[in-house]
């Protein structure tokens, strides 16, 4: 059986007012397939008729270069990191929308490039290795389409999860920057060759909007913001303190963080100023409510980043992104809440379970009891707010258990009736999520974010 320590008693909780769910996603929802109506509507408005297996085959090569342009703005939409997006829906939420809306735009690209080229070659009487010399020497505009398209596909295939799992995250966030360079060169092909776009200023014009109208999202909030915010805030390191085997705390001072906006839950995008870490910005959580003067983050070692993050030196500069995420308390809709961490996912929820309103449960699991990480700040929690902390280990072998639903509710015995904010690595956090609704847990109680983008 699993070894369990307990801390406390349930007891007192301070009110809660239950959180109403968000619009926002289902109107951004929406809002996207009414962009895809439109790039039909335009097709239709532009076809007279459709005549022999030439005209269906390009009139399809039209539908699916519409639509994937269309997705090529989308999909930088998504990844602008507007805030109302963002703190709504949600970082990881964004990032699965983000990666089924690249499979579908890829596949679009492809059955248009392919679409195109057998409709023309059959309205030419050639072949379709003529055909494509032809296009892509002749057409304005279309080498570099093409250079694009390419590039497109590439960093579609890279980003397969196959691909993924084989390379850093430094180097997958690195290669999407080649996906604006992609959309820049296949951009004007399609107002060039377009025969929606070609004598049409009025389409001309609506998809100029809508690309300028992007590029300006990813230039305010991606470079802009941060910009600003690290020349406001002049965060650096204070210190850095072990809290378990591989696991450090990073201690950050600087000005106005008050400012900043951080939320319990939420995580920024840190880039800190030595050798080695300045060029990239790994998502760490706040292991603590932000303080006017000092933020903290908890981070285990998982690669050469944050293996680094040990060796800072005090003083060193650091710039902040964010904050994102909308693993906050605004996702709460019930009275009660588990908060359910494994191993460094104890980061977003320590600060939850002592800023959550009502009464709270906390279950943390970890491999052995060197690795609970934070635990004297937990249990003083625990204490203060009379709040009850299951500890979970599973060594020695001996008193290892899996994770499941008669387990879970032999914890918290009226677990259904609880909202659940789940954090730790993927394969516990399938097994926890499929634990909770086997035991009644309804799934729009189940709050999970993951850094898996």
């Amino acid at each position: 059986m699993t070894t369990t320590f307990t801390s406390t008693t349930p007891g007192r909780g301070v009110g809660h007012r239950r959180s109403r769910r968000s619009p926002v996603p289902l109107l951004a929802q929406s809002l996207i397939w009414a962009g895809a109506t439109g790039v039909l509507a335009l097709w239709w408005s532009d076809t007279n008729a459709v005549v022999g297996p030439s005209g269906w085959l390009t009139g399809a090569g039209r539908i699916t270069g519409l639509l994937a342009g269309y997705g090529c703005a989308v999909l930088l939409a998504l990844m602008a990191r507007v805030p109302l997006l963002d703190h709504s829906v949600g970082t990881d939420r964004l990032a699965r929308w983000h990666a089924l809306g690249g499979r579908c735009t890829v596949s679009l690209a492809l059955a248009h490039t392919l679409l195109i080229i057998w409709g023309y070659a059959l309205a030419s009487h050639s072949d379709v290795v003529s055909q494509t010399s032809t296009l892509v020497l002749s057409y304005p505009d279309l080498l570099k389409g093409t250079f694009g398209f390419l590039l497109f596909l590439l960093t579609g295939v890279l980003s397969a999860r196959a691909a993924r799992r084989r390379m850093s995250y430094e180097t997958w966030h690195y290669l999407h920057f080649a996906t604006y360079l992609a959309v820049f060169l296949a951009f004007g092909h399609q107002l060039s060759n377009g025969a929606d776009f070609v004598a049409n200023r009025s389409a001309q014009a609506a998809w100029y909007a809508l690309f300028l109208g992007v590029a300006a999202l990813l230039l305010w909030y991606r470079f802009v913001v941060p910009v600003r915010r690290g020349l406001r805030h002049r965060l650096r390191v204070v210190a850095v303190r072990p809290e378990a085997p591989g696991v450090v705390s990073v201690h950050l001072t600087g000005e106005h963080l008050d400012q900043l906006g951080g939320r319990p839950g939420q995580f920024l995008r840190w880039r800190f100023l030595a050798r080695g870490l300045w060029w990239t910005a790994n998502p760490y959580s706040l292991s603590a409510p932000a303080h006017p003067r000092h933020l903290r983050i908890t981070v285990k070692t998982a690669g050469g980043h944050s293996a680094a993050l040990a060796g800072l030196a005090p003083g060193t500069r650091v710039w902040a992104e964010g904050p994102y995420g909308g693993f906050t308390a605004n996702r709460r809709t019930a009275p009660k809440v588990l908060l359910l961490a494994g191993g460094v996912g104890i980061t977003p929820l320590r600060s939850l379970f002592e800023t959550l309103p009502g009464e709270v449960t906390l279950i943390y699991r970890a491999r052995r009891v060197d690795d609970l990480a934070l635990r004297a700040e937990i249990d003083a929690i625990a204490a203060h707010r009379h709040a009850t902390v299951h500890y979970v280990v599973d060594e020695p072998a001996r008193h290892a258990s899996p994770l499941t639903a008669r387990a879970l509710a032999d914890l918290v015995p009226d677990l259904a009736a609880h909202d659940v904010f789940l954090c730790g690595p993927p394969a516990m956090a399938r097994a926890a999520i499929q634990a909770l609704r086997d035991a009644g847990v309804p799934a729009h109680r189940i709050h999970h974010e993951s850094f898996a983008f």
